[in-house]
């Protein structure tokens, strides 16, 4: 594969944002955003890492990229163009094929856009740009007369700017003294061919502090973890004309034994959901020793971890019941089961699957002296 470079920047002073330090070092939901921008990068398709930084503050960028491979600091310059081009010079023994000019300040840059920009190179272009549409209508201000700008051809340009090393560094060269905001405005002048690859919404820029609380609630959502809990109950049979699993009321010809309804598939589903919560059981939060709760409709404790999940931020991703059990049987019922544990859940009925099986005659549940179930629940949660 050829040889790919990114080159991130990030030597300017980022006060807009606000705060005591730059931009770059001000943390992103604890994190530093020139780490986050820097660990995009880890990836086997790049092979180096060049930060250019500013010379008071080598210490710092050192302690922020900590554990990450990279290049010695370049020394950013009086301008961004002045920055970029200090940083290709670094590089230049490296003699890359290519390289990825980045702005430390978009911290939620994706895998997929970097891979768009290095694609568009290794199929031959020389300059590849990640660009988005206009989409909002723009107003020019002539002198308190307003004129509406047609955005038909307009796009904004993001980074990582993709280019062919030595076209790139040619251009700094060339142009050192042309006042350019970015590499493609600098590939514009030295007529270099660009190619256009789609940009992301989600990789904005931080400039402003409103920028922070923006993107500190993307990446809430694309950090939300996935957590797994498991629940077992078992229930013996008494005299009696029917059972409760699942939330439905099944004719039989014995009833289940229990403090609450002894409804077997609730109680190891609230399990699972507590399990996943890290909230511990079902007799913590409702003891089989407090009256209140005799003969209690079970479909309550399902309800109440629910609404754990739900003060916790989080949504209910799937789970799955298992009634172990010779009879009654639960194919009938079935459909009726997933739409009432779906209900009290408040979630869609495709998130929800109830089964059964046997023990093949094996026993208490084979000699039919009660039934079990099982459940694994996953709740999505936003980060701690």
């Amino acid at each position: 594969m050829p040889g790919i470079a990114a080159l991130i920047v990030a030597a300017g002073q980022g006060l807009r944002a606000g705060g005591a330090v730059p931009k770059q070092f001000q943390p992103l939901l604890g994190v530093p955003v020139l780490r986050r921008s820097a660990m995009a990068f880890e990836m086997p398709e790049i092979g180096l890492l060049q930060i250019v930084t500013s010379a008071d503050k080598q210490t710092e960028t050192g302690s922020v990229l900590e554990g990450i491979a990279h290049l010695p600091f370049a020394i950013g310059g009086a301008t961004r163009q002045e920055s970029v081009r200090n940083g290709l010079e670094a590089l230049a023994p490296h003699k890359p094929d290519f390289v990825l000019v980045h702005d430390a300040a978009r911290p939620l840059v994706s895998a997929a856009l970097i891979r768009r920009v290095t694609g568009a190179l290794e199929r031959g272009a020389t300059a590849a740009i990640p660009l988005l549409a206009v989409a909002d209508t723009l107003k020019r201000d002539d002198t308190d007369e307003w004129t509406t700008v047609p955005r038909d051809s307009l796009y904004r340009a993001q980074t990582p700017q993709g280019f062919r090393f030595e076209a790139l560094l040619a251009a700094h060269r060339e142009f050192a003294n042309a006042p350019v905001t970015d590499d493609m405005a600098l590939a514009e002048l030295a007529g270099l061919p660009i190619a256009r690859v789609a940009g992301e919404e989600t990789n904005v820029k931080i400039t402003t502090e409103e920028d922070f609380s923006h993107a500190a609630r993307l990446l809430r959502g694309t950090m939300s973890e996935f957590r797994t809990g498991q629940g077992f109950d078992v229930h013996g049979f008494t005299t009696g004309d029917h059972v409760w699993l699942c939330g439905v009321r099944i004719p039989h010809t014995a009833t289940l034994e229990g403090h609450s309804d002894a409804d077997a598939g609730l109680h190891a589903l609230t399990d699972a959901i507590l399990g996943a919560l890290g909230a511990g059981d079902i007799g913590q939060h409702f003891p089989p020793t407090d009256e209140k709760w005799r003969g209690a409709a079970s479909h309550l404790f399902l309800a109440h971890a629910a609404r754990l999940v739900s003060e916790a931020g989080g949504t209910i991703a799937n789970c799955d019941v298992t009634i172990i059990c010779e009879r009654p049987k639960i194919g009938p019922h079935r459909d009726a089961m997933r739409a009432r544990i779906a209900e009290i859940l408040g979630v869609e009925t495709s998130r929800v699957n109830v089964k059964a099986t046997t023990t093949e005659g094996l026993g208490f549940t084979g000699r039919r002296e009660g039934l079990a179930a099982q459940a694994i629940a996953t709740v999505r949660l936003p980060p701690p």
